[in-house]
């Protein structure tokens, strides 16, 4: 790693309240590298050497049974992930792989272990970090088991559209195979999803979609701030109102 990276790395969360030297112990043997798009980083079932924190690019991270394959989630920066394997020297859990060109720290497994054990202020940092990830992950299934797939796609709009700056138009930034992926469906689901959003203004054009009808799309989607980290600060809101989301920090891909 070189000198003029130490500055981003510490800028990082799980180093943010630690010492220097505990800080120069576990980064003074990580590598930051830079992978071009559609680089295997690992794959399940591999044991896994590194802690992976995402700067730049996007990430994917995908699970497999059988002859199927699925979309597990897609990471932006900043993110780690596979921090539990690595805090349990464990084997990963799922495949990884980048969607664009990345730049990507890479820190040794040992070093995360060692330091946990010897620094407390640094186990605290990855014990909140694991916290992130759990708590995402309930986010998760929360929205899966609770929600159709309609409503699904609504909050996943309505989140797009936070993410944004708000407004009526937003892009999709993934593919329709991987959002549906993304969202527990088959794209067939999500064609007749979107297709009965219609009802409630959404038009699709492409990666393009309108919100035209915003109050209707909330009524339907009814966005809770205990399961998605952008929801309004209170169901069906005033339209001055709708622009003010929570924002409660989640990381992803903690197994």
């Amino acid at each position: 790693m070189r000198p003029t990276d130490t500055p981003k790395v510490r800028a990082l969360p799980m180093f943010a309240s630690v010492s220097d030297d505990t800080s120069n112990r576990v980064t003074g043997t990580a590598y930051l590298q830079r992978f071009p798009a559609n680089t295997t980083l690992l794959l399940e079932g591999d044991p896994v050497d590194f802690l992976y924190v995402l700067l730049e690019g996007q990430v994917e991270l995908q699970g497999t049974w059988k002859d199927k394959e699925t979309t597990l989630t897609i990471l932006r920066p900043v993110s780690t992930f596979i921090l539990a394997a690595v805090v349990l020297d464990a084997d990963a859990l799922m495949s990884a792989r980048t969607l664009e060109r990345c730049e990507i720290l890479m820190i040794s497994g040992d070093a995360i272990r060692q330091n946990m054990a010897e620094d407390a202020a640094f186990a605290v940092a990855i014990s909140r970090e694991l916290s992130g990830c759990y708590r995402g992950l309930v986010r998760t299934i929360k929205n899966q088991k609770l929600r159709g797939g309609v409503e699904r796609l609504a909050n996943y709009l309505l989140t797009l559209r936070a993410k944004s700056g708000g407004g009526e138009n937003i892009h999709l930034p993934h593919e329709k195979r991987v959002l549906a992926a993304l969202l527990g469906m088959t794209p067939e689901n999500l064609s007749r999803a979107f297709a009965t959003l219609g009802g409630y203004g959404v038009e699709v054009n492409g990666a393009d979609v309108r919100l035209g009808k915003l109050r209707d799309l909330e009524r339907l989607a009814r966005p809770d701030p205990l399961i998605d980290n952008y929801a309004p600060r209170a169901p069906l809101l005033a339209e001055a109102d709708a622009e003010i989301w929570s924002t409660e920090h989640q990381r992803a891909g903690a197994a």
